[in-house]
């Protein structure tokens, strides 16, 4: 009934009419996602009738009411077949800004349409098969990015910027083609990490350093939104590039991963929106060579190496593990070096195993760059084996019992999931330089046997990986507990009694024939 009535208004054509009931429509259907069948045939005549008035010279405020309406009814696939036509894409594409004649934004009147036209698009391509093969035949990726680079360092206009990427990003997940197309015709990569530094407001202090203000105002809704859409769009770009060819490749690799240092280091306007930054950053990070990946720490300021010298004469002499891992100031350092990101990396990936589901999406992926991290880069897989595998003291319980972050990732060695228990028993190993001494030493055979016969190593040995040659060193209470370590189990256990010891002489004497009887059948020929 109501798409009768609007299509009745509709082809009517008075404007102020048209406005009055499309709002109508709009505000009623606002949440509607499932329609019925019975009227599938009115919305493609309504969804026709808009198109015809877009088409025309229509104030603005009826041009938002009517995109509004095309919006909610893009969201059904099956009325869109006889409306995705070129004639009317390209309506869109004008009404969105789109077209190369159009140089500037400066009409603010005009944002509300460029954003619901923006959307429309966004549901009309993802909808539609018809609507991608004419995206490429209109060239939209690169209407799309000049139309960002109009509107990367504006703030007040977001909203477009968002709906911009998201459509980008859209278009680079359908079509392989257009992925290339952004990553080397359209120079994807530095626009998109500039629309990240515009988000973050960066101010760098050295060629891959940002300052950091841990006191400042977290990200606002909008803002985040553009940042996680940028990182979404940035991470189709980049899917294949394991290799980096050209200096120019690995400085611009380097900038980006610079910026998503400075990313996991600030929060957003709620922990669900800061964590949904975070994953988005860390899936980012997983495509970015892994030789570019040093920026992620970096030397300490001059003042920070006082500030930290300060501290380690603070700390009493027999305190060697906390000499090496330091808190100042909201910094953590180690070896000189501020681990900040590598620890909020660690934090993400223990909290992903706390939530105890869908590990194979959430938590294999920031499993896998700390591991690769941790191969190529020995500062990090230092610091990480201080954090993760701190020195022994305690081995009266099993390395699977407990809440530390090595109880928790030993816990995964055995999961019911194969692609989960590989990577949590290669990061340890890699910890552990792919020494099998040392991983059974933090994990016990059990637990490390999988990982072991698929590498060919359940007789001892090591990886193929090189590492330095530092040495592990044992405490105390480790040395005095080992002969007595399970090496299965990979605990302390209690020895057990002899059972001769409570017998009495002619208990022995009655069991000593028993077994004298007993050699005496086995030895005897079958008959």
């Amino acid at each position: 009934m109501d798409e009768e009535r609007a299509l009745y208004i509709v082809r009517a054509g008075e404007a102020g009419a048209i406005e009055r009931v499309l709002r109508d429509y709009s505000d009623k259907h606002r949440a509607t996602f499932k329609f019925e069948s019975t009227d599938e045939d009115k919305r493609k005549k309504l969804c026709e009738g808009i198109f015809k008035i877009l088409a025309k010279d229509i104030p603005t405020t009826c041009q938002v009411s009517c995109l509004e309406v095309l919006r909610i009814l893009s969201r059904d696939k099956k009325i869109l077949v006889p409306v995705t036509t070129k004639e009317n894409m390209q309506i869109l594409l004008r009404l969105a800004k789109l077209n190369e004649s159009d140089d500037s934004l400066e009409k603010v009147s005009e944002f509300p349409v460029i954003v619901e036209s923006l959307k429309c698009l966004c549901n009309i391509v993802f909808n539609s098969q018809m609507a991608q093969q004419l995206s490429l035949e209109l060239n939209l990726a690169a209407k799309l990015c000049n139309l960002l680079r109009k509107c990367k360092d504006r703030k007040f206009i977001n909203d477009i910027k968002c709906f911009d990427l998201r459509l980008l990003f859209l278009l680079s997940l359908l079509h392989t083609d257009i992925r290339s197309q952004l990553r080397y015709e359209l120079q994807g990569l530095p626009l998109l990490t500039q629309i990240l530094e515009s988000a973050f407001s960066i101010k760098w202090t050295d060629e891959y350093e940002s300052a950091i203000d841990h006191n400042g105002p977290p990200l606002s809704p909008q803002e985040t939104d553009c940042a996680i859409e940028a990182l979404k769009a940035l991470f189709n770009v980049t899917v294949d590039s394991w290799k980096v060819h050209k200096e120019s490749d690995s400085h611009q690799f380097r900038v980006m991963a610079a910026v998503l240092r400075h990313c996991l280091l600030i929060v957003g306007p709620t922990e669900d929106k800061t964590e949904e930054l975070h994953s988005n950053a860390v899936n980012l990070l997983s495509n970015v060579p892994v030789s570019c990946l040093d920026v992620l720490i970096c030397p300490l300021t001059h003042e920070e190496t006082a500030q930290e010298a300060t501290t380690l004469d603070e700390l009493p002499s027999d305190k060697t593990s906390e000499k090496e891992t330091v808190l100042k100031n909201n910094t953590m350092v180690y070896n000189g070096m501020n681990m900040e990101a590598i620890h909020v990396l660690l934090s993400f990936m223990e909290k992903r195993i706390d939530k105890g589901s869908s590990y194979r999406e959430g938590l294999t992926p920031v499993l896998s760059l700390l591991t690769e991290c941790s191969r190529a880069h020995r500062n990090i897989r230092k610091f990480l084996k201080d954090q993760v595998l701190p020195p022994l003291r305690d081995v009266t319980n099993r390395p699977e019992v407990g809440s530390t972050v090595r109880n928790k990732l030993v816990r995964l060695m055995t999961h019911v999931d194969l692609g989960v228990k590989q990577i949590a028993a290669e990061f340890l190993f890699v910890l552990c330089k792919e020494r099998v001494d040392s991983l059974l030493k933090y994990t016990g055979y059990g637990n490390a046997a999988g990982l072991l016969a698929a590498r060919g190593l359940l007789a001892g040995g090591r990886g193929d990986n090189w590492y330095s040659e530092d040495e592990d060193t044992d405490t105390e209470e480790y040395k005095n507990a080992k002969p007595n370590i399970n090496l299965i189990t990979g605990h302390l256990e209690e020895p057990m009694p002899n059972p001769i010891d409570e017998m009495t002489e002619e208990q022995k004497e009655y069991e000593a024939m028993k077994l004298v009887n007993m050699l005496d059948k086995l030895s005897r020929p079958c008959h």
